[in-house]
């Protein structure tokens, strides 16, 4: 099931699924295919931000290369690793996380509807299901995700995937545990995705090719053994568990 909500007025509703014309042209007319126009990223005054836009992106956060993520009292930080590069961290908050993994994004085109699409489309053929709103952040997935219990039993993950276009990049966030669940426990975990910082870098990279992060050099590591899981399908389409968890760092303000 995918279901879509949004607040608003019928007219705002009908505004919005109205489809754009080049140039004001609706080609459909002389029986051509209407061509859509793809959108540049919506302005992001509250974060996350570019490393452009910070002026000491260090200040307050932890060095990760790709990304700068806030530090905050009694987190945990965990790096997650795809074959031998380090591409997610994950912010535990007592029994709450966010996962952070950003990707590089064509210059004027936002790739977080079409990332959207493409992980409701895995999760309800994997027997989840998906509701598409309008959340703190912008539009966001609220999923329930089939998983096996400790039992061998099967049932759902309640999780909420969030994203940002950048210039150049995309942020997504994958939200679990009670902050999944309770909105008054997402609140630090949303503060946190908005005020981390992209690093992106002036090198070529193809669109959607993950961002690869860095252990900070004064890291304490503590191996947990998990063994790396195949990934299958969008590789936007994982939450927690999909990479392997790697290290684990352990902040102490």
């Amino acid at each position: 099931m995918f279901g879509r909500r949004k607040k608003g007025s019928a007219a705002e509703d009908a505004a919005g699924e109205a489809e754009q014309v080049v140039d004001g042209v609706d080609t459909e007319a002389d029986g051509a295919e209407r061509e859509r126009v793809r959108l540049e990223p919506e302005p992001r005054p509250d974060g996350p931000w570019d490393s452009t836009e910070v002026r000491d992106p260090a200040d307050g956060r932890v060095d990760l290369g790709g990304l700068f993520v806030p530090g905050v009292d009694g987190m945990e930080l965990r790096v997650e690793v795809a074959g031998d590069a380090i591409v997610a961290a994950t912010v535990v908050l007592k029994d709450s996380a966010v996962q952070l993994q950003a990707f590089a994004a064509p210059k004027r085109e936002g790739i977080w509807g079409e990332v959207r699409e493409e992980i409701a489309t895995g999760i309800t053929q994997q027997g989840g299901v998906i509701d598409e709103v309008e959340g703190p952040l912008g539009w966001e997935l609220r999923a329930q995700v089939p998983v096996q219990l400790p039992d061998g039993t099967g049932g759902f993950q309640v999780v909420r995937f969030i994203g940002v276009d950048g210039p150049r990049w995309f942020l997504r966030g994958v939200i679990s545990g009670q902050g999944a669940v309770q909105p008054q426990a997402a609140g630090l975990l949303e503060q946190i995705f908005r005020d981390t910082v992209v690093v992106r870098g002036e090198g070529p990279m193809a669109p959607r090719d993950p961002i690869v992060l860095k252990l900070p050099d004064d890291a304490q590591m503590v191996a947990e053994g998990v063994q790396q899981e195949e990934q299958a399908g969008s590789r936007f389409s994982g939450g927690m568990g999909q990479l392997q968890r790697g290290p684990e760092i352990t902040e102490v303000r």
